[in-house]
């Protein structure tokens, strides 16, 4: 349509847009020379002109789309490519959404993209089976995410209470959209005309139209599908570029008379008038699901049954009825009702969360009725069973919100139990004997243990700690539950002391302990140093005033080791015992009880949780050893975890990655649960520091006196392989790590120098990484340091004895800054163990050396010589095999006298090295009397 005729009347407009649209399509590719020449024409006729805000939506909405696309199809790479340009796109719509508010489409894709990365992060199996390229993009696109997500906390949050109001806002906001695009084109669109973009979108494709009584039934059967189909409308998509791209192809290749016939209006009026505008729709589908409900109600008031639930987006419904009307409500009735709830139980498809929200009803309603504390104590215990059977899988752990509920519930219980004496409970009362109903002559009697509860609570809450990041605030709010747990414990245990027998009373002690055993008493500590002074508050005042720990621990390990006839229980309560008392410094009581135990025999047939707490009290009892200066002790407990090279491993405090082809993932699963809460760990950096000062501190004294011995061993082999590492580095720069730092230490001793060894010990960057975290810190330095003083002193003499003749003590005693009187015991010491050949000259306080003492010639001589006939022996035995071994009897006879010759050649052999080592002994004979 030409220019000239655009400028006519509205109602010419108006015929001349809807012959346009009802133009028909001719097949074919087929131009006339006509449609081409007014090609120009049309495209300018039919341009749209759309609005700033519609052109950004629709950038938005296309990159959503895309996105929504990759979600499907897990194409993580893709997801964080188009979430790039979708923020940038955001960004340059910036003026619109300050005027217009942020569109509700794009808030609903934050909360639905973040969801989603959620769910594919916990999915271990999913992440594993990821490309390199998508995990990579996973883990970028959820922390862009999770920080992008920061701003729009409460329009997400909105969103997240009321998603189907959300959508539905977002539906009305979409058909409003795509009836302001045709409002600068046609001003009576909105009486009774449809929408290009719900035309094109509603039109069927098959059916080309090609008269008007065919758009008049496209127009009746769009009714019907139009309810279907807008549900489906989530995004403020505005194709009126598609549909005014799609209406010129179809002008074009009309023919042009039809382009200048008049229309008949009556037509257009009814065709336009059978079309209905979706937002006029949407109420009334809105009023039928309303009646349905209605419908649905009266039909459940009148039967008292359960209502039937259509799948598809959940609805807001009241509380099914757990009564008829008119019901009378007694015990009886609660009970059927409460086994009614209980046989669904672990069925397929049944919905937890509504089982523990019936149970909380029905709890409700016989608190109402006065039925008594006995249902009440059986309802509880059912809802508690439920809430722990709300994650089928046994390694899942529970929501925080699952976690609150259930330690109230566990409160509640034991309010209940300590207010009423008359309650029986225990796992021997059969359902048959329980008597729920109120009576005065019988106590309530109530199938259940509290225990098993208590027990599973406690595993529930060391499985939050192990499934929670250590490093983040979410874990240091999940540990300030454990009061709560451990208050809980506490109450139990008065209660079992009154109703339990010996064996839930060692149960309960045990869950005590464990609890306990590895927390430092501070305030215990304090009182002992005499630090304690004016606290402040009355809380400070009242812990302050408790019993220690170590007289608790005293108390209930002792009841076990009385009371409990399993071996298991016992032995725990033995390791946590040597454990608190290695972390308090009570090296002999730990020590003595580890020896009087036996443990070290047989504990390789426990179970591996009691392995793992084995491992970790002798870790405990080493480093207690070494804080007292039992550097013997601490280095003979450590090695055999230390030298295994999988101490982390072996205390439960991660898996190694070298070893995870070993396992499968069933097996990994088992193993993580076996792994210790982050709060209990033990510092491995400090547990290798404390291994290889001990070792340097023996090793290097070793290795000074025997330099030249062929024959000498090493005592601890991860130390030498410090030093061989130390030894191949080509270049060697001032220390960083903790290893270079012993490795420096090591080097500096061999050579008698106390001090250089005492200044990479003990610095800065040592004691912020190690030696301050010890709870009396100064204190184990000032031991280090003494310990470095008398080990050099040793390694000296051991190291420079063959250069003097005599050496004054006092001179060593300013050297190694010691008192006379230990340097003179440190030197009384190697002379009666016959490590250094000197004697003691009292008068002048000097040590006199009797140069006993091979030189370094002489020790090569020795060496050459023991190699010289082991040679010999070698060569004699392949003599041996090489002599022909033949049959017959005079050959026998042969063998057997070489034989008594061989024997003879032996004797002669032994007379050699008799020779031998007398011309030994008397070559130092002979330098002892030149002497």
């Amino acid at each position: 349509m030409s220019r000239f005729f655009a400028t006519g009347s509205d109602s010419e407009s108006e015929e001349s847009s809807s012959a346009d649209e009802i133009t028909p399509k001719p097949s074919g590719t087929t131009f006339t020379k006509q449609s081409l020449l007014l090609s120009d024409d049309e495209e300018d006729t039919k341009r749209v002109v759309r609005s700033v805000k519609d052109k950004r939506f629709e950038e938005l909405t296309n990159l959503i789309k895309t996105i929504r696309n990759a979600m499907k199809i897990r194409d993580m790479a893709k997801c964080l490519e188009e979430f790039e340009q979708l923020c940038r796109a955001f960004l340059k719509s910036k003026t619109v959404v300050d005027k217009e508010g942020v569109p509700k489409f794009y808030i609903r894709l934050l909360a639905d993209l973040e969801d989603y990365l959620n769910q594919l992060w916990e999915d271990k199996e999913g992440k594993k089976k990821m490309n390199k390229n998508n995990a990579k993009a996973l883990s970028t696109l959820r922390q862009k995410i999770r920080k992008y997500n920061r701003d729009y906390e409460t329009e997400i949050a909105s969103y997240k209470e009321n998603p189907e109001q959300s959508a539905e806002e977002e539906e009305e906001k979409d058909g409003v959209e795509s009836g302001s695009s045709l409002e600068s084109e046609d001003e009576t669109g909105e009486e009774g005309g449809v929408s290009a973009k719900s035309f094109m979108k509603k039109k069927p494709a098959s059916e080309p139209a090609p008269e008007a009584s065919k758009f008049l039934k496209a127009a009746t059967g769009e009714d019907e599908s139009e309810s279907d189909d807008e549900e489906d409308d989530e995004d403020w998509d505005s194709d009126s570029v598609g549909s005014s791209s799609e209406s010129e192809d179809e002008g074009t290749s009309a023919s042009v008379a039809m382009l200048f016939l008049k229309k008949d209006s009556n037509k257009e009026k009814a065709t336009s008038d059978r079309r209905k505008d979706p937002r006029t729709k949407r109420p009334k589908k809105k009023e039928r699901i309303e009646e349905e409900e209605i419908e649905e109600e009266g039909a459940e008031a009148e039967s008292g049954e359960w209502r039937k639930v259509k799948g598809g987006v959940p609805l807001v419904k009241e509380k099914p009825k757990m009564f008829a009307k008119g019901t009378e409500i007694n015990t009886a009735v609660v009970v059927k009702k409460l086994n009614e709830i209980l046989q669904a139980r672990g069925k397929k498809g049944t919905d937890r969360a509504a089982q523990i929200e019936l149970l909380h009803a029905l709890a409700a309603i016989s608190n109402e009725n006065n039925l008594g504390e006995g249902i009440l104590v059986k309802i509880k215990f059912n809802i508690i069973a439920s809430l722990y059977d709300y994650n089928p899988n046994l390694a899942a752990f529970m929501k925080a919100e699952m976690w609150k509920k259930c330690l109230g519930c566990i409160e509640e219980l034991l309010d209940i139990l300590f207010e009423n004496n008359n309650i029986f409970i225990g796992e021997n009362i059969a359902e048959d004997s329980e008597n729920l109903a109120i009576s005065d002559q019988q106590p309530f009697r109530v199938r259940g243990c509290i225990l098993t509860l208590v027990e599973r609570m406690d595993e529930e809450f060391t499985k939050i700690m192990q499934n929670t990041d250590p490093h983040s605030q979410e874990y240091v709010d999940n540990l300030k539950d454990e009061a709560r747990v451990c208050g809980i414990i506490d109450r139990l245990l008065q209660y079992l002391e009154m109703k339990g027998s010996t064996e839930e009373v060692c149960r309960v002690y045990l869950r005590r302990i464990m609890h306990t055993y590895y927390k430092f008493d501070y305030k215990a500590h304090r009182r002992s140093l005499g630090l304690q002074g004016e606290t402040k508050s009355e809380q400070d005042q009242e812990e302050s005033e408790g019993e220690d720990s170590a007289v608790i621990m005293d108390r209930l390990c002792k009841f076990i080791y009385a009371k409990d006839r399993t071996d298991r229980i016992r032995t725990c309560a033995i390791l946590c015992h040597i454990y608190h008392h290695a972390l308090h410094s009570r090296w002999y009581q730990a020590r003595d009880l580890m020896l009087m135990s036996h443990l070290q025999d047989n504990i390789q047939h426990a179970d591996p949780p009691v392995q793992i707490l084995y491992n970790r009290t002798m870790v405990q009892l080493g480093i207690c050893a070494f804080r007292q200066g039992m550097i013997k002790d601490a280095h003979n407990a450590l090695l055999d975890i230390q030298s295994s090279g999988r101490a982390k491993e072996l205390l439960g405090q991660g898996l190694l990655m070298r070893n995870m082809q070993d396992r499968n993932a069933e097996q990994e699963k088992i193993e993580k649960r076996r792994q210790v809460p982050f709060h209990m760990h033990i510092n491995l950096e400090l547990l290798e520091c404390v291994y290889l000062v001990s070792a340097m501190l023996l090793e290097i004294p070793y290795m000074a006196a025997h330099e030249f011995d062929a024959r000498r061993r090493m005592i601890s082999k991860q130390f030498h392989h410090q030093l061989r590492v130390g030894e191949r580095q080509p270049l060697l720069g001032p220390p960083e790590s903790m290893r270079e730092h012993v490795v420096a230490a090591s080097k500096a001793m061999k050579m008698g120098d106390w001090r250089t060894c005492h200044s990479f010990i003990i610095n800065e960057k040592m004691n912020s990484k190690v030696w301050d975290l010890f709870p009396e810190a100064q204190r184990v330095r000032e031991m280090l340091v003494r310990k470095i003083q008398e080990e050099s002193l040793r390694t000296y003499l051991f190291t420079y004895s063959s250069v003097y003749d005599s050496i004054s003590m006092e001179t060593l005693s300013e050297m190694f800054e010691l008192e006379l009187p230990t340097v003179h015991s440190i030197i009384s010491k190697m002379i009666i163990n016959e490590e250094l050949m000197a004697s003691l000259d009292q008068p002048t306080q000097m040590v006199v050396m009797h140069r006993t003492e091979p030189t370094s010639l002489q020790n090569m001589a020795l060496q050459l010589a023991e190699k010289l006939g082991g040679l010999v022996e070698n060569n004699e035995r392949v003599f041996d095999l090489k002599q022909g071994v033949y049959g017959g009897y005079f050959n026998r006879d042969q063998k057997g006298g070489y034989q008594q010759k061989q024997g003879y050649q032996r004797d002669q052999k032994g007379g050699y090295q008799q020779k031998q080592n007398y011309q030994r002994g008397g070559y130092r004979n002979q330098n002892q009397g030149s002497y």
